[in-house]
């Protein structure tokens, strides 16, 4: 049986305690929607993930930080974001070639709601390149896909693994996907929640909960390009409005907790971290070193469990030319005991 995640096995990350649903939608006015492309017989892989600030119906822009990990991929709208420390329009994450029509359909799917003259729009779209399982079709994603996963938004828990921007993704040697975890952290004068969801997609070991563990010392192939090509995006959004350049630096804290999971940080693979508030306010609140410090340890804890509930949520994948992306068996965790 799939679909069950770390803390169904009795173990968690860290001690903070997550918000009801583990994930990204458990932050006030996050919603994902997904769009999910699966045919066997010509080997395609592949989808969209959404994310869509509630706040955006009535602002132009909320507060966001980026970071770059590693550069070997693509990132539509990160100049910008990262000039102005503003996100205006949802968040896409999809395959690497795919990325590009992806944006295109985004920007009408914002033109088709925006009443009056529109001067620029800068539509956010990330991508990792799942061309290892995804052999028939390198651009399968369509303008319908995108606006499903935009139309189909929601904010209940978003399904992992084989799914969306992670149906064709590999990481660590396993199959992997989408992941997504929350944590809950006080500050001065307020509770918040932190969410991240992650498009797993990279190469290294497996470090789970203190041992490495890799497909061969399972008896199985590893998945992915020998090169250790990948790329994985890491988004986080929280519920307090600070200034972008703290989100800068939180979007950081996202890229480097791939570090824990075993993320090899390869020339080949495009690591990159995006950090948002989803909470639109005039003066956003600066927070300070003990607030901050808080929040870090949240993204920290919350990636980690996001990264190991993608590969505990995905399914093998075989495709017709004969590669294989085994899903981590759930019998590792039962090994490691409670």
């Amino acid at each position: 049986m799939r679909g069950r995640r770390l803390r169904d096995f009795g173990h968690s990350i860290g001690r903070l305690e997550p918000g009801p649903l583990n994930a990204i939608t458990d932050v006030a006015g996050v919603l994902v929607g997904q769009s999910t492309i699966v045919d066997e017989r010509r080997s395609v892989y592949s989808g969209v993930t959404a994310i869509v600030p509630e706040a955006l119906a009535g602002v132009r822009a909320v507060p966001a930080g980026f970071h770059v990990g590693n550069g070997y991929g693509k990132f539509v709208g990160t100049t910008q974001l990262v000039e102005l420390g503003e996100l205006e329009t949802p968040i896409l994450l999809t395959s690497t070639l795919s990325a590009f029509r992806a944006a295109d359909a985004l920007l009408s799917w914002i033109l088709e709601r925006r009443s009056g003259p529109v001067v620029t729009v800068n539509p956010v779209v990330g991508e990792v390149n799942d061309l290892w399982l995804t052999t028939g079709e390198a651009r399968p994603v369509t303008a319908e896909h995108v606006h499903a996963a935009l139309d189909g938004a929601s904010s209940q828990a978003p399904e992992l693994g084989n799914a969306g921007g992670g149906t064709g993704a590999c990481a660590l040697g396993f199959k992997a996907g989408i992941g997504t975890a929350s944590r809950r952290t006080r500050l001065r004068d307020q509770e918040t929640t932190v969410g991240v969801l992650v498009q797993a997609n990279m190469g290294g070991d497996l470090r789970l909960l203190g041992r490495t563990i890799t497909p061969e010392s399972l008896g199985f192939l590893r998945a992915g390009p020998e090169t250790d090509r990948g790329s994985c995006v890491v988004v986080i959004a929280l519920d307090v409005a600070c200034p972008a350049l703290q989100l800068s630096r939180i979007a950081a804290r996202g890229v480097l907790a791939l570090g824990r999971v075993g993320a090899s940080y390869s020339h080949g693979s495009g690591d990159y971290g995006l950090a948002f508030s989803s909470a639109h306010s005039d003066a956003p609140r600066t927070l300070d070193q003990v607030e901050l410090d808080r929040i870090f340890t949240a993204v920290l804890d919350s990636v980690e469990e996001a990264v190991i509930d993608a590969l505990l949520a995905a399914r093998t994948v075989r495709t017709a030319e004969g590669r294989e992306a085994v899903a981590l068996p759930h019998e590792v965790l039962g090994a490691l005991g409670g």
